[in-house]
């Protein structure tokens, strides 16, 4: 008979003590281990939230070996277990490192019973606390928009887009510094939508698109005639962006000669169409964008450094979507719920596998790379859940360890039976045929798994 109370494993080889210990906790179901090798069988079977662990364990009673090695394993398996270590007189280097090395707390031997009592109760609390967060965290994610179009949950992010807020409306030039594939577009039109001049147009330009000999013709327009071509008088991204934004993205692409005509806009806020002869006075905000370190290419002669301050009057670093702490799987659902709608309605979620896949990857490409990813995944997937093998990622499973037999049994049945979903188209009848099993033990499995046909 299974029992209700919290599971608690006591690792100790004093038969003794284990009695003793035993006799102290009616309030939970308590398990134990007198060696490394048992308690990691008690561990992978009934999967305890606290462990109370002696690091003096056979073969190596009178040192720590076994018990460190112990330590390591049980939080490979299951990171989120409350590890205790017991420390004796003289130890407490060995109970620091343990903490060091990812250990709850520790108690000194000889055991005050009250005293440890105490330390695995907060010990259960803060498991609890930390798996109702996490629930909470998958519950409304999804929902954390901000200025407008940015999802994230990101203590990181949510940082920057408070930046964002903060300066929308503040009469000076910003620049957004990230990596290539960070989002430097969107935040800059958060940042457009969040300002007041948000009733005029945004204008983006990607400086490192377009050819040198053309760039100051986008930039600034230009005049009937001023070259051959020119057929009609051309307002420039300048002037289209007259009281709203213009968002220069890859500024540090734009070549010397031009960086002296765009500073003289700058301070003088005033153009002249190529060909032309008249001053336009023109009121746009400035908002630039670079994956480059300009502050090298000032030293090496090939940025301005009078333009730099002009257009650095406030700078943002935008962190990568590693440095994003969850973010990844977060975009992934928004992508997978748009690209489904759009591609393959059949697509629902993802396998277990995939969302370790998507938070562990380090995503070189960013967002652009996960987007990119997400709609191949949609477009390539069997059946209603996509798996690694969908994003091409390498999980490194081979190398994981599985928790215990039951884990990876069920992993593969639902794997099994998603197959056989997806080449039946759902009937059941066939799929039970395929799976070498009768349809009540199908739709058993299918109440089980929770997997929707």
């Amino acid at each position: 008979m299974t029992s209700d109370k919290p599971k608690l494993l006591i690792v100790e080889d004093d038969e003794g003590l284990q009695r003793q210990l035993r006799w102290a906790y009616d309030d939970y179901e308590v398990l134990s281990a007198p060696d490394r090798g048992s308690a990691i069988d008690l561990l992978r079977a009934h999967e305890p939230a606290v462990v109370t662990l002696d690091l003096g364990l056979p073969p190596d009673p009178d040192g720590v070996s076994e018990g460190f090695a112990t330590l390591e394993t049980m939080l490979s398996l299951k990171p989120d277990t409350k590890i205790i270590v017991a420390s004796g007189h003289g130890a407490r280097e060995s109970a620091l490192r343990a903490i060091a090395s990812g250990a709850y707390d520790f108690y000194q031997k000889p055991v005050d019973i009250d005293q440890l009592g105490l330390i695995v109760r907060r010990a259960y609390q803060l498991h609890g606390i930390e798996q109702e967060n996490r629930r909470l965290e998958e519950r409304v994610g999804e929902d954390r928009t901000v200025l407008g179009t940015m999802i994230t949950a990101a203590p990181e992010m949510l940082k920057v887009a408070r930046t964002i807020e903060r300066v929308a409306n503040a009469a000076v030039s910003v620049m957004l510094l990230g990596a290539s594939g960070t989002g430097k577009e969107l935040l800059a039109r958060g940042l457009h939508q969040s300002s007041s001049r948000r009733g005029g147009a945004f204008v983006a330009i990607n400086c490192a698109a377009i050819p040198e000999n053309l760039l100051e013709a986008e930039l600034f327009g230009y005049e009937k005639g001023a070259f051959t071509g020119a057929i009609k008088t051309t307002e420039g991204k300048i002037e289209l962006a007259e009281g709203g934004t213009l968002f220069l993205d890859e500024v540090g692409d734009i070549p010397l000669p031009l960086q002296v005509k765009l500073l003289r806009f700058l301070q003088e806020r005033t153009i002249e169409r190529i060909g032309g002869r008249k001053a336009i006075a023109v009121d746009t905000r400035i908002v630039c964008a670079t994956h480059q370190d300009l502050p090298a290419m000032i030293a090496a002669g090939s940025f301005r450094e009078d333009l730099y301050y002009r257009l650095a009057e406030i700078v943002v670093t935008i962190p990568t979507l590693a440095e994003r702490h969850g973010d990844a799987v977060l975009l992934a659902k928004h992508f997978l719920n748009r690209f489904a709608k759009e591609m393959n309605p059949a697509v629902k979620g993802f396998t277990p596998a995939a969302v370790a896949a998507i938070a562990d990857w380090p995503w070189p490409g960013n967002v652009r790379e996960l987007e990119n990813r997400m709609k191949r995944a949609v477009i390539m997937a069997d059946g209603k859940l996509i798996a690694p093998e969908d994003l091409d990622l390498s999980t490194g499973d081979d190398e994981a360890l599985p928790v215990n037999i039951k884990a990876v049994r069920e992993e593969a049945d639902r794997k099994a039976i998603r197959k056989a979903l997806a080449r039946t188209e759902n009937n059941i009848s066939s799929s039970a045929r395929l799976l070498g099993i009768s349809r009540p033990t199908l739709y058993d499995l299918l109440r089980q798994y929770g997997i929707q046909p």
